[in-house]
């Protein structure tokens, strides 16, 4: 079932309710409404998607922890224009769903890389019993041409390694993950050489991944489109702390502060984590290497 309240074009699910109108709904204005509504669907069998943009799903939040996370329904959160919104501006920029929906209990939290992997986290989300599933995407074109494959489903809490590397990792979640691959192609040509890896979920944590990470590097930097303040980059050093790893981590993300308009590429600039600003913090932390060392 998919669920919207009145974004049916900018979440896409106009597309749904001309292909099944029985099994797609838009509930007006009332934030609230779509998420209790996803729920009641949820406890007679349904599998309810939930299509609400990542900043109105801020006026849901009592719905979200009340009647779907203490219950366990099996509902899926798709939160659109999910970290910088572009020219919508401060009101809609979706700063905050990584740092309030983690620290829900029962909930999975999950960010796709690309369009394969969002398709593939949707896909996964209405498995048998995955209870409530947060999937966060932004706004704007996808990276992908090739992008309409078999689905597969991703085992939950399991992050994947992109590249090797020494001296630094770097860690993203999402879309963002994308500028991280530009600014390492760029880093290489200049002799440097960080690991990247790609969370996908940042709750739960890839644990197995994160020792892999701390028992190897200790310098790591973090890089997310969402706030700073709570978010993976939090997440990240909460799990060092809690396992008696010192690494030298720097976090990249929403400042503390308003973000006003602009085009995502400016404004992830202006914040200082687009492949830039990326490249330039791995310059600042690590010895660059003359040659790659690093085995095939």
């Amino acid at each position: 079932m998919g669920i919207t309240p009145a974004m049916p074009s900018g979440c896409s699910l106009n597309l749904m309710m001309k292909a099944m109108p029985n099994r797609a709904f838009d509930v007006g204005i009332a934030e609230q409404h779509a998420v209790t509504f996803s729920a009641g669907l949820s406890t007679q069998g349904l599998i309810p998607f939930c299509n609400i943009y990542s900043s109105f799903m801020q006026r849901a939040y009592d719905q979200v922890i009340h009647d779907v996370a203490i219950q366990k329904l099996n509902v899926v959160f798709c939160l659109d224009r999910a970290g910088i919104a572009g020219a919508d501006g401060p009101t809609h920029h979706g700063a905050y769903d990584l740092a309030y929906m983690r620290c829900i209990p029962n909930m999975t939290v999950s960010a796709p890389m690309n369009e394969e992997e969002l398709r593939n986290l949707m896909f996964t989300a209405q498995q048998d019993n995955m209870g409530p599933f947060v999937i966060r995407y932004p706004r704007g074109n996808g990276v992908m041409v090739d992008w309409q494959r078999p689905f597969k489903a991703i085992p939950v809490g399991k992050g994947r390694k992109i590249n090797d590397g020494e001296d630094a990792a770097i860690l993203t979640i999402g879309h963002i993950g994308n500028e991280a691959v530009k600014a390492i192609t760029a880093l290489n040509g200049e002799g440097y050489y960080p690991a990247h890896y790609d969370l996908r979920f940042v709750k739960p944590l890839d644990e197995t991944l994160l020792h892999e990470v701390f028992k190897k590097f200790n310098k790591v930097i973090t890089v997310e489109d969402g706030c700073i303040e709570g978010g993976m980059g939090s997440a990240i050093l909460e799990f060092m702390a809690d396992n008696n790893y010192n690494a030298q981590i720097i976090r990249l993300g929403i400042p503390d502060r308003v973000v006003e308009h602009g085009e995502q590429p400016e404004l992830w600039a202006e914040c200082g984590y687009d492949a830039k600003g990326i490249a330039t913090q791995v310059r600042n932390l690590v010895i660059k290497r003359n040659t790659h060392t690093i085995a095939s």
